[in-house]
């Protein structure tokens, strides 16, 4: 069974094929409206439950427009209404009961046991919607968004990441070590990625490297990602840590020391960033997000061992 939880269990080869038919897919819907299904329908009669833990938009529209793109439907469960959290039921009969009645299950959570503990119960693939070690859908999207922009392969870019040490930044590490790619990564001292990521860069990966300066890491970049500052139930003195990213705020001056970068921004957005910068001309994230449901098609075809 395969499931999609973290771009390092994934072969780098297996991650070129997701992306190769994502293209292809891409390039077959130019004369479709949104809600028509791709001419081969290769999902069709198969269900599609989600869940949500925490807050989500774009992954939730995202994979609810990618499954019934491919032909079959989408599900979104609530967890406050569920048994699992309501009336005490065991979290192996609640992965037991999906299994049953669906055949693929995305889950997003703030609780990395609970999503190793649904991988071990399922009997259907598992997706990783986004949990607090990792973003893999973002991230492979992310990929795809650079190389359809630029026309080049990422191994030959220089990404850089200018802000906090989160799950989405632990997704891109992984990447930058499966694809090859340089990544400067430029976040303040006390925000460094945690220390079992540091020990993956130091044991897997001459290319990556982190700076505690915003204006050396941004040089020389050829794609410029960030995200929000305080995440989602981010438990820290909110007021304090937006105090440490004062310097690592992406605007125009920070922008213009790098080789005239594209911006992404997984989004949503905050203080981070500038409104010259967000809907300026090099940002794409726009198209960013949009590109979630095309990856996210090929990812679902992946995990149900329908990718051509």
């Amino acid at each position: 069974m395969k499931h999609f939880i973290n771009i390092k269990d994934v072969p780098y080869k297996t991650l070129r094929k997701i992306l190769s038919d994502t293209k292809k897919r891409k390039d077959l819907r130019k004369k479709l409206k949104t809600l028509e299904i791709d001419k081969d329908n290769p999902l069709k009669g198969i269900l599609l439950i989600q869940m949500f833990e925490k807050s989500s938009l774009r992954t939730r529209l995202s994979f609810y427009l990618a499954i019934r793109q491919l032909g079959g439907s989408a599900l979104t469960l609530r967890p406050d209404e569920l048994h699992l959290s309501k009336g005490g039921e065991s979290l192996s009969d609640t992965a037991k009961i999906l299994s049953t009645y669906g055949d693929i299950f995305v889950l997003r959570t703030d609780n990395e046991k609970k999503l190793n503990s649904f991988k071990k119960f399922l009997s259907i693939p598992l997706i990783n919607g986004l949990s607090p070690n990792s973003h893999p859908a973002q991230i492979l999207s992310d990929i795809f968004t650079i190389e359809e922009i630029t026309k080049k392969n990422i191994s030959r870019l220089n990404i850089c990441w200018i802000g906090d040490s989160n799950n989405v930044l632990n997704s891109l590490i992984e990447a930058s070590i499966k694809f090859s790619f340089k990544l400067n990564i430029g976040c303040p001292k006390n925000y460094n990625p945690p220390s079992e990521m540091q020990r993956m860069i130091s044991q897997k990966s001459s290319k990556i490297k982190i700076f505690n300066n915003p204006k050396v890491a941004i040089k020389n970049a050829d794609v410029v990602l960030t995200d929000k500052v305080i995440s989602m139930n981010d438990k820290v003195n909110k007021k304090k840590k937006i105090k440490d990213f004062l310097n690592f705020k992406i605007n125009s001056k920070l922008m213009s020391l790098s080789n005239k970068a594209i911006l992404l921004h997984c989004l949503p957005r905050g203080s981070e960033i500038t409104d010259e910068v967000f809907y300026g001309k090099k940002s794409k994230v726009w198209q960013q997000a949009l590109n979630r449901v095309h990856v996210q098609k090929s990812i679902l075809l992946y995990c149900l061992n329908k990718l051509r």
